[in-house]
């Protein structure tokens, strides 16, 4: 009985992803990073700062963006610094989990979508249930390292490790970008390029403060 529990455990978690992702499965997930959050979140302007880029990203390669706000009125809209202008959804929420009814039929019905890129807080709470409830659902996903938190940093450790065990893939914005590329002669590599010059120094910013202890 354990031996079957335990190989059931091992095949459920493990999960082969490929070198490249195709932007026109793909969604891009922006989860409750609100203003309210500002003064409490770790790292809050470093996450910003990377989900910002995620988004510039994802609108280059028409990806579809798609975000949520846990009970704005209490704790705002979705921070200014972020473009969602061009989000497929903004929705309201008062569940931690990102996968709503209207959410899950968007990206099953009309979308069709095959992976998600996960950015947004709380680690430990709405972005570990979005991505357990993804992982149920067969998609594949990409939780940005250098672009979740929670009030205490000790929990982003404990969030991300989970994740990977359960399933996800745990990577960076920019490697998540070549993934995207996939070849130097893609028409966007100019974009990323430019894009890497441009945020070089948050982009830095945003790993160090987020990603050099994930492996300890």
């Amino acid at each position: 009985m354990l031996l079957n529990t335990t190989s059931s455990i091992i095949k459920n978690s493990v999960r082969c992803f490929s070198s490249s992702l195709n932007p026109a499965t793909t969604a891009v997930f922006v989860c409750d990073i609100q203003d309210k959050f500002k003064n409490h979140i770790y790292g809050f302007n470093n996450m910003v700062n990377t989900a910002s880029k995620m988004c510039k990203i994802a609108n280059q390669f028409k990806i579809p963006i798609i975000v949520t706000e846990q009970n704005p009125k209490a704790f705002g809209k979705t921070v200014k610094e972020i473009d969602i202008s061009k989000a497929a959804l903004v929705q309201e929420k008062s569940k931690f989990s990102m996968m709503t009814p209207e959410i899950k039929e968007l990206i099953h019905k009309r979308f069709n979508t095959k992976s998600v890129i996960i950015c947004g807080l709380e680690s430990h709470v709405c972005i570990l249930q979005t991505t357990l409830d993804l992982l149920k659902d067969g998609i594949d996903v990409y939780v940005l390292a250098d672009g979740v938190s929670s009030i205490n940093k000790a929990e982003i450790d404990v969030a991300r490790k989970r994740c990977m065990m359960s399933g996800a893939n745990v990577t960076s914005t920019e490697s998540i970008l070549f993934q995207l590329l996939g070849d130097a002669k893609n028409p966007n590599f100019k974009f990323a390029n430019r894009l890497i010059k441009e945020t070089k120094e948050t982009t830095k910013e945003a790993m160090n403060c987020f990603v050099k202890d994930l492996y300890k």
